[in-house]
């Protein structure tokens, strides 16, 4: 038998003894191979460099970093700090077999929201969410699919259209009216001393106009009850809604554990969706059957509220376009997505404004210039009311309600910034890092509206991702004229009725968060009196 020698001794003399031209093409082919070789695996090498997970913690086999997600609560500060210790503006956890990638810069925002936008269209799947959207029945919770491109169809094109924000302008005049005598009645009958809980004012005018618009009733019952139970009860169920579906639990990362309640979640969003069918209902039901008669009848009517749109819309063969359960998932999710944003930041810039007479004094006076005391702001005041926008914009910016946006699920494996992000993986955007992000705002932890005033037109939304207020891309909220109008008219009613103070015995309003939330700690609690000359301002039409 040869040994190794031999056969490299042999191949070397049978190549010196092959014709020239024969040896060259074969020397010439060794080399391209050589070279061919030398390039992929540097191509290899660079592409493992570049496409390395974010930074983030070590991880431990299946657990990953659920471990230490369940010691550190609650988890969205958790996540913030480990952005500042570690000094990075992406980050990367693993609970269970789930890459969970939060993005604090407003560069890699635009990344993800734009070159990734299409990837990055999926929505995970969780216990809350499932059961807020019956199954995944409307828009924002829905994975990318076909039901999701229909509910946003839906959403874009029927309810939110402008002529039906139009058809229900009326609606919403009577809904800051009727902001304007409850905060009067609060500061002048009910307390002498005129202290008015604006948490409370603010929330329950986001919910008396969503069901307004959605229902078209204030109350849910007829006549309505004095004590206002079901709506207190409605409020209560909304926001305790929007914190568990934005809540980290177990079983959203590890399936098989739905039913055992771990975290106590699941008993919680029961007794929610429990609330919610007790109100909703039995007037999403009777509505439906009214439709239906209609609809035998051949009878054509007007849609008079969103509900109306939900019901009426038919197939191409005259049958409702959309089931039961999809009119309850679609009108919960309008109602969830109206009541949270516009009372927080209302709520928060009240309170920053009372501790900083300066910025107070500015925008009272825009108000007195744009509209004046002799009749009550409207909303086609808003275009021209720039620096209440500013405000508002600072709020958002400031003390969003939420700290992450809904989570984005990538539908195959993309690289965000250089780094790898794995199929399956959930990317979210902190509205906490975006909005107090130091490179993108100088002294961000100071409320300064004027920040806002360098563009000629001053808008709420944020397209360059410096903060989140309406998100953007294909699962940015669609509502942006809506917010706008809610928003405003609830801030400025507010500040063009009454002059707002601290109590008696205040003399600072403590800006410190709630330990376990973004919301100011303590409801704000202000006093108010009433700043226009002409009584009948105040007076409900």
């Amino acid at each position: 038998m040869r040994n190794r020698n031999d056969t490299i001794m042999t191949s070397h003399y049978a190549l010196l003894t092959m014709p020239i031209p024969m040896a060259m093409a074969i020397l010439l082919l060794l080399a391209f191979l050589y070279r061919i070789k030398k390039q992929t695996a540097m191509a290899a090498k660079k592409k493992r460099n570049q496409t390395e997970l974010p930074p983030g913690l070590p991880t431990i086999p299946i657990v990953g970093n659920m471990h230490q997600m369940l010691m550190n609560k609650p988890v969205f500060r958790w996540i913030h700090r480990l952005l500042d210790e570690m000094n990075t503006e992406i980050l990367c956890l693993r609970f269970g077999h789930v890459h969970v990638i939060t993005v604090a810069s407003p560069e890699i925002a635009r990344e993800v929201l734009r070159k990734n936008d299409a990837v990055l269209a999926s929505r995970p799947a969780s216990f809350a969410s499932r059961a807020f959207s019956f199954g995944y029945k409307n828009t924002i919770m829905s994975p990318a699919g076909d039901q999701w491109k229909k509910m946003r169809r839906v959403l874009a094109s029927e309810i939110l259209s402008p002529a039906m924000e139009r058809r229900l302008l009326g609606r919403r005049v009577e809904e800051a009216d009727h902001l304007i005598n409850l905060v009067y009645s609060q500061c002048t009958n009910k307390n002498p001393n005129g202290t008015v809980d604006v948490r409370h004012v603010a929330r329950h005018f986001c919910g008396n106009m969503i069901r307004k618009l959605v229902f078209g009733r204030r109350h849910f019952s007829a006549p309505p009850s004095n004590s206002g139970d079901d709506e207190v009860a409605h409020i209560d169920a909304l926001f305790t809604a929007l914190d568990y579906l934005g809540a980290f639990s177990v079983s959203d990362y590890f399936p098989a554990l739905v039913g055992l309640d771990l975290d106590g979640h699941e008993e919680v969003v029961n007794g929610l969706m429990n609330t919610f069918s007790r109100l909703h209902d039995p007037i999403i039901m009777e509505r439906m059957e009214k439709w239906k008669v209609l609809r035998e009848s051949n009878d054509r009517r007007e849609a008079a509220d969103f509900l109306d749109v939900l019901v009426s819309l038919e197939d191409a063969q005259g049958k409702p376009l959309l089931s039961m359960d999809e009119v309850k998932a679609e009108t919960l999710e309008i109602i969830l997505a109206t009541v949270d944003n516009p009372s927080n930041a209302v709520e928060w810039a009240l309170a920053e404004m009372v501790n900083n007479a300066k910025v107070m004094k500015k925008a009272v006076h825009e108000l007195d210039v744009v509209v004046g005391k002799e009749r009550l702001v409207k909303e086609s005041d808003i275009q021209n009311l720039t620096y209440l926008k500013a405000c508002i914009r600072e709020a958002f910016r400031m003390h969003p309600y939420h700290p992450f946006n809904p989570p984005h699920v990538a539908v195959a494996d993309t690289t965000i910034a250089g780094y790898l992000i794995p199929k399956d993986s959930h990317v979210m955007l902190s509205r906490v890092g975006l909005g107090r992000n130091p490179r993108a705002w100088n002294n961000p932890l100071e409320f300064r509206p004027e920040r806002h005033l360098n563009n000629a037109s001053v808008v709420l939304a944020e397209p360059e991702l410096r903060f989140v207020s309406f998100s953007a891309g294909r699962r940015g909220c669609p509502a942006l004229s809506l917010g706008t109008s809610i928003t405003m008219m609830l801030f400025a009613r507010l500040l063009q009725g009454f002059t707002w103070s601290l109590p008696p015995g205040v003399h600072k309003i403590e800006l410190q968060e709630s330990p376990t939330s973004l919301q100011l700690s303590k409801p704000l609690l202000l006093e108010a009196k009433p700043r226009l000359p002409l009584l009948h301002l105040y007076v409900a039409h």
